[in-house]
């Protein structure tokens, strides 16, 4: 009985405007974040996504061994999905020149197979049946691979569409907005709309940490990369605990 209690005890928060703001913050701290360790500090992309890596798998392995829902280790977990993904993305386009419309292109194909596989296995992608180990992997592992597109993602229509960062931000926004109004007024499936709604938030979030970390002749504000993600970190930390979030409900 205990046994069954706790494998129905989902450790992913309940959906809300919350949730949203500090995802976006999480994104773009990731991509901050992830700037001022592989260029600030001039490690490259290959080491930092090692670096990252080893946090992203010893975050997860903890966030699965958690007997409940933990909101500051949910949150750090996602911070190691955008921070690895900030470099993956970097290492892959420009290291490997695979390109940003390849790379999008490459990771938006993992992302939908990872859906896929879930859907098949376990029948449903909803967020409310993130409450056992194997779900949970699933999730993390599809998170990962959308946190990874998106930066790529936001790489290209900033970059290769010569959009510039504060426009391409407006493209994601109002995808985002489009998005809501999908959900607010029509009966498309919650799950779907929930994972596009989370893959775009990546893009945004990374087009919003090159503004403001990148210089001045690139179209961003040259900000320091590690104030701007000490600034992000604090106001994650401070919605964190004004805005106490709780889990999803159990699924039945």
């Amino acid at each position: 009985m205990n046994t069954e209690t706790k494998e129905l005890v989902s450790k992913v928060p309940h959906v809300t405007l919350i949730f949203w703001i500090v995802k976006i913050f999480a994104t773009t701290l990731g991509e901050t974040g992830g700037d001022a360790l592989s260029m600030s500090l001039d490690l490259g992309y290959l080491v930092s996504t090692g670096i990252f890596a080893l946090i992203f798998v010893a975050a997860v392995a903890v966030q699965i061994k958690a007997s409940k829902f933990h909101p500051a280790l949910y949150w750090l977990t996602i911070v190691a999905t955008t921070t690895v993904g900030t470099t993956m993305a970097d290492y892959a386009t420009r290291d490997l020149g695979i390109g940003y419309t390849g790379g999008s292109a490459i990771l938006l194909t993992f992302v939908l197979l990872s859906l896929l596989v879930w859907r098949l296995v376990m029948g449903t992608v909803s967020v409310e049946s993130v409450n056992t180990p194997k779900v949970e992997i699933f999730y993390w592992v599809t998170i990962m691979f959308s946190q990874t597109l998106g930066t790529a993602l936001g790489d290209w229509f900033a970059d290769s569409l010569d959009l510039g960062y504060l426009a391409a931000a407006a493209v994601f926004g109002a995808a985002l907005l489009l998005t809501y109004l999908l959900y607010r007024f029509t009966s498309i499936s919650r799950a779907s709309l929930f994972w596009v709604a989370f893959i775009l938030t990546r893009p945004l979030g990374a087009v919003v940490g090159d503004f403001l970390d990148k210089p001045l002749d690139h179209g961003g504000l040259a900000l320091s990369r590690f104030t701007a993600s000490a600034v992000l970190l604090v106001l994650i930390v401070a919605f964190i605990y004004t805005f106490p979030q709780r889990p999803a409900e159990k699924a039945h």
